[in-house]
Parts: C-alpha cells; sequence; structure tokens
C-alpha cells in the first residue's frame, strides 16, 4: 500500500491524533532544512532505511542532530552489519520515495517487515516531526500519539540510546 499525504491525515484523524503540518520546498538532508527547522517546535528527525547482510529491514528514527554510527549499530540491536536499503526496496516495504523517508511510513508496512527503531533522544521530546509521506511538508505530532500511531502500526517502539555507540 502507498498513501498519499491525505490518506495519512485521515489516518491520524481517524486514531483521534492532532496534527499540524508546515508545506515547505522539498528537503531532501538534514543541513538543507535548518532555518524551517528554527521556526517549528519540537525535535525534527533523520529517518534512515536499512537492510542488514541477512536481510531484515530496519527503519530509524532519530533527533536530527545527534550522533549516529551505523558502522558499529549491529552490536547494540543485534543484527548483522547494517547498510542502507536499496530504493526500490524501501518503496516496495514502506511506500515512499528517496529523500521522503519517515516514520509514518510505517502504515505502509502492512505486512510487518520492518524493525522499527527509536533514538532515546526523540523518544523523550514532548513533540516530534516527520515528513508526511513526502519531503515538501513537515508534520508535528505529540510524543505520545506518536507512540500511539506506531502502536496502530502493529509495529514495536524499541528505543535506543544512539550515544552510546
Amino acid at each position: 500500500m502507498q498513501a498519499s499525504p491525505d490518506d495519512l491525515f485521515a489516518y491520524l484523524d481517524r486514531l483521534g491524533i492532532a496534527h499540524s503540518t508546515s508545506w515547505h520546498e522539498a528537503m531532501f538532508t538534514v543541513e538543507q532544512s535548518g532555518a524551517l527547522k528554527a521556526q517549528m517546535p519540537g525535535a525534527h528527525t533523520k529517518n534512515l532505511f536499512l537492510r542488514d547482510a541477512g536481510g531484515q529491514l530496519v527503519l530509524i528514527a532519530a533527533e536530527a542532530h545527534g550522533p549516529l554510527k551505523l558502522n558499529q549499530l549491529h552490536r547494540i540491536i543485534g543484527t548483522k552489519r547494517l547498510s542502507f536499503g536499496a530504493a526500490e526496496l524501501m518503496t516496495k516495504a514502506l511506500g515512499v520515495a528517496p529523500g521522503s523517508v519517515t516514520a509514518f511510513a510505517l502504515m505502509n508496512d502492512a505486512g510487518g517487515r520492518v524493525r522499527f527503531l527509536v533514538d532515546a533522544v526523540l523518544a523523550a521530546a514532548e513533540t516530534v516531526n516527520f515528513h508526511p509521506l513526502v519531503n515538501t511538508g513537515t508534520t508535528a505530532i505529540s510524543q505520545a500519539d506518536f507512540r500511539r500511531f506506531v502502536a496502530a502500526t502493529g509495529h514495536g517502539f524499541e528505543v535506543v540510546d544512539f550515544s552510546v555507540l
């Protein structure tokens, strides 16, 4: 299933999750979005779609400026060595294009193929911001609603302290 931003917003509404979206030009990197993020309250994110050497798929949502040493991550999360997942695999598994990967894409993973990990810093933030399935917007929701959203998709909410790497 490949949902649109409108599908996402309808899903959030059905769950009773308050959300606010700011639309902007396409943002592909944390660096590009610095000025925009300064105007929006809450924690901003970097999201990574990874695949381990055994084929396990992993989606990481982390605070945008926190450290993340991918070459060591597999040791603390119990996977084989990780690398970035191919664009085609991301589109098939999460229904989003490169540059638009987001925790909200978990709604497209009906088969539960993707393991979801959240940075401890992001998991402690009161408000979190993610792309609404496209990189031309940023959607804010509360931490409690973020956790409700993830649970509603059938995924776990594994908190990992990436600062220990």
